[in-house]
Formats: C-alpha cells, structure tokens, sequence
C-alpha cells in the first residue's frame, strides 16, 4: 500500500510554507497534525532547495533540524522521522536525535554524504537533480529525460551497494522540479511506470510544485486540488511514497488510487 510523506519545512524561504514552522512547538504541531491525518513519514527540511535558493550553512541547518527531530522523537515514537538533507554532519546529527531515515536531493553525491550514510545505515532516498538548487531551472537539458535519470539512479544504487548500503534500504526519486521544465515534468509522469525496472520504490514529490500552476494558473495556496490529481497518477504508475504537504487531502487520494490499481480494470473479481 503506498502511502504519504508530509513535507515539514523548518525554513525561512521554501517556495510553499517558508517561515511557517520556524518555532519547534509550531513545528511539532503541524507533524503530529500530519500524523493524525494518515502521514507515515513527517519529511524535516532545514534548507531549501527551490529553485534559485542560496546554500544554508552547516551551523544554521543544525539549529534548525535538530532541536525538532528531537521533540518529534518524543512526541511521535511511533513515526518514521526523516531528515532532508545533504550534509553529511546534518545526516549523523539528524539520526543521532531520532531520525529513521535520510531524503538527499543530490543522491549522496556532496562530500562524506555517502560514507555517513552508509555508517549510519538507515534507509535512504536517493534523488535526480540536474545542477544544484541555485541554478538548477536555469535551461534543463536532456536527450531523454525518462532514460536520463533512471541512468543515474541506477548508478547511484549501485555505488551505494558497492560501498556498504544494502539494496533493501534504498529508495528513489525522479526530481519533479529539480532541473527539469514543464515538458521534461510531464514526460516523467507519463513514463513513470518505467522506473519499476530499477525494482526499487519509487518516491515522488509533486505537492503545490510550479507546473500545477503554470498549468492551471493559480498561486501556491491553491494549488491542492492539482497536487491530489498528479499524486492520483503516479500511484498508479507506480510510485509507493507521495510526499505532501496537504496530508488529508492526499492520503484520501491515494487510498482511492491504490484501490483502483489493485483491483484491476475491471474492479473486484472481474466485475464491471
């Protein structure tokens, strides 16, 4: 069954929620609401990577995640906590204070990422983005987006294997939005079921993201109704962990497109 990730950003300037749960206690808050809604995972971000967005300095991110997993530890034992992050000292901190897990948008590619998380040993995201957040939209280029970056996550499992990361804690992410335009977006969503090949699960992240509203040409805070829809989708191309950041709404949605993809075209057994 898949199921939901809810986006917890402890930063000032993420294009959706940026300043929004700074304090801690507002940050527990809006995690445990998360969890009361159906979130499996609470996703804690202290730097943000939309596009044209400046590197956080070590010190700074530490202050902003660590004081949180901490509290989250307590407050939600029961919930996988993971730490969104690059760094490998934001990494052993974040695990250190009660995360269950690491999401790193550069696939473990900045210096000690990989070896902290193969000390560390839990599960572990790996994600496409072409160039770093800053200029990553500056002009995207692909020959084949689809075989592109399943190229490189193949290879980035692979080199985690061979360094000690066992299989079983790998996951991936295609990067909606992480140097990609509208139409290398779209051609993703569409092709999503091809990442099956990489017999890995599949993370994808399309909640309140710019193509719902160049699409539909509306602003960040209306942009559910198009964020459920994409998530809809990829459940059924596949994807096993959708994050979000309206959890409700989007755990309602893919029950809904699980239930449709498990029975099959034709419903339960076969009938219309």
């Amino acid at each position: 069954m898949p199921r939901v990730m809810g986006i917890l950003n402890v930063t000032p300037d993420s294009f959706s929620d940026g300043g929004c749960y700074l304090a801690p206690e507002a940050a527990v808050a809006q995690a445990r609401l998360m969890v009361e809604e159906g979130a499996a995972v609470i996703d804690v971000g202290g730097e943000s990577t939309r596009p044209g967005a400046a590197p956080v300095a070590e010190e700074e991110e530490l202050r902003r995640v660590v004081p949180v997993i901490e509290a989250l530890a307590v407050e939600i034992p029961s919930t996988v906590i993971c730490i969104d992050t690059r760094k490998a000292s934001v990494m052993r901190a974040a695990v250190a204070a009660g995360a269950g897990m690491i999401n790193d948008v550069s696939a473990l590619r900045h210096d000690g990422a990989l070896a902290a998380a193969v000390e560390l040993q839990v599960p572990v995201c790996l994600m496409h983005m072409q160039g770093e957040p800053r200029s990553m939209q500056a002009a995207p280029l692909y020959q084949d987006v689809v075989s592109e970056v399943k190229a490189f996550l193949a290879k980035r499992a692979l080199l985690c294997e061979r360094a000690g990361l066992s299989r079983t804690r790998l996951l991936v992410d295609p990067g909606f939005g992480f140097g990609k335009n509208m139409d290398h977006n779209l051609q993703l969503l569409r092709e999503l079921a091809r990442f099956a090949d990489l017999n890995l699960p599949l993370v994808v992240g399309l909640s309140r993201k710019s193509m719902i509203g160049t699409l539909l040409d509306v602003p960040v805070g209306q942009r559910l109704y198009g964020s459920i829809a994409l998530a809809a989708l990829a459940v059924c191309q596949g994807a096993r962990l959708i994050r979000a950041h309206d959890v409700a709404a989007t755990v309602q949605a893919v029950k809904m497109a699980a239930a449709v993809t498990a029975a099959g075209p034709w419903g339960p057994r076969g009938s219309a």
